[in-house]
């Protein structure tokens, strides 16, 4: 595997979802816009999701229409259905992402469908996709743990995201949603993956809520994953997480991987000015300890 990881910018959108201060518009293209001039490569621009669900980007459309696109760089929208699909592609969307859970459970609370239920309200968009030229990510959410069962079996894990490779999603990325895994748990479970989805096709992305995504990553990247999820300045968190403390912060996990000797092509004190900004907007201290750090150097 090649001495670089590729980071998927979740702040703009699986950050800001979850954040209760309202971001005005202009200020989520300048973040899109400060984001994609730090190196980041993929940058998860919005989401089409029901206003009426996610509030806090009910302007998505405003603010594809508003971002400044770089050439080498993806602006994925995630999309639950045909109708979210099309909205971003009226909205100019090249690239969307699908999402699932591996717990009945946890599915049935956050999207009112079973896991084969919501596979098929999103599957049309992948035929679509195809014929329409679009890459299509797709996310599995509770991968080491849920708010509602508990644990959740290795095997469940692997049918949803072998099933979503089969769909075609190019990627999938498996998420601790609520934050509960540990580096032997996250490493035992990419490996299960891995037995049924390519390597190079998956993504990781853990949320900090008991400080130990940092590890989460460095153990999945030693096993071979080389895409990783994060948010800048810690943003998010999960809203069935009581004490989620956020995404793991982007300016944490760059720092780390130029610690391993890993390339990333992000310019990281950038990268944590641009944390800074976002923090206050947000009215809040950075959830990023680096760029606590930098700032204070």
């Amino acid at each position: 595997m090649s001495e670089f990881v590729r980071i998927v910018e979740v702040g703009p959108r699986d950050g800001l979802q979850n954040e209760s201060t309202m971001v005005d518009t202009a200020d989520k293209i300048a973040l899109v816009d400060r984001l994609s001039a730090t190196g980041l490569r993929s940058i998860e621009a919005t989401s089409f999701v029901s206003p009426k669900w996610v509030p806090q980007l009910a302007d998505a459309a405003e603010v594809m229409a508003g971002i400044r696109r770089r050439d080498g760089v993806s602006y994925p929208v995630l999309v639950p259905n045909e109708q979210g699909y099309d909205r971003a592609r009226a909205a100019g969307a090249d690239e969307v992402a699908v999402f699932t859970a591996a717990s009945e459970a946890f599915n049935l609370r956050n999207t009112n469908a079973s896991i084969d239920q919501s596979i098929e309200r999103f599957a049309p968009v992948l035929a679509r996709a195809r014929v329409d030229g679009v890459r299509v990510r797709g996310y599995v959410s509770t991968v080491l743990g849920c708010p509602y069962q508990g644990e959740v079996p290795l095997a469940d894990v692997v049918r949803v995201a072998r099933r979503l490779h089969d769909l075609g999603c190019y990627e999938i990325s498996l998420g601790d949603t609520i934050g509960v895994g540990t580096p032997l748990k996250a490493r035992r479970m990419l490996l299960a993956v891995a037995d049924e989805v390519p390597m190079a096709a998956l993504a990781v992305h853990f949320h900090d809520t008991y400080g130990q995504a940092l590890a989460n990553v460095a153990t999945c990247i030693e096993a071979g994953v080389r895409v990783a999820d994060a948010a800048v300045a810690g943003t998010g968190g999960c809203p069935y997480a009581r004490g989620a403390s956020g995404n793991l912060a982007s300016e944490d996990l760059v720092y780390m991987l130029q610690g391993m000797g890993i390339d990333t092509g992000i310019d990281l004190d950038a990268l944590a000015e641009t944390g800074r900004w976002l923090a206050a907007k947000l009215g809040r201290p950075t959830g990023s300890k680096v760029g606590r750090a930098l700032a204070a150097a």
